[in-house]
């Protein structure tokens, strides 16, 4: 299965991966006047160590803790994407709080949120197609 993969060596830490991610799921064709005086709440976000540079993101784990957490099954994994239904998550944070990679966060919305790999809109996602230096990739790995 394809996943999202970050070359730390590459990432320059110009966000750029942020807002392409918080803009996919708008239905404005225009980033810059979509995300104007707006804060964003993007699914993957850069953290900085040390002057490395690197996107934190959902890991779409094997055997996800996260999933296995979830109180109300608001997560569940379809052909190897975990995936939130919003309709169940009772925003408990349990999800949050089991992820051992920090890839779950609060949206907006009252529910959490979490990379689901753009598969409802596009054919890649979003922060690889928007990385600038090919820091993040979308590909199979042994």
């Amino acid at each position: 299965m394809k996943r999202v993969y970050v070359n730390e060596k590459w990432c320059l830490g110009c966000h750029l991966c942020e807002y392409y991610c918080a803009f996919s799921d708008m239905q404005e064709k225009d980033m810059a006047r979509a995300l104007k005086d707006i804060k964003i709440n993007p699914k993957i976000s850069i953290e900085e160590k040390d002057g490395i540079s690197f996107a934190v993101s959902c890991r779409h784990c094997k055997e996800p803790l996260c999933v296995k957490g979830c109180i109300t099954g608001a997560l569940s994994i379809s052909d190897g994407v975990i995936a939130i239904n919003k309709d169940r998550c009772v925003n408990c944070c349990t999800c949050i709080l089991c992820c051992p990679f920090g890839a779950i966060s609060f949206s907006e919305s009252g529910t959490v949120q979490k990379c689901e790999l753009c598969v409802s809109n596009q054919s890649e996602p979003a922060c690889v197609k928007g990385c600038p230096n090919g820091a993040i990739v979308y590909e199979e790995r042994g």
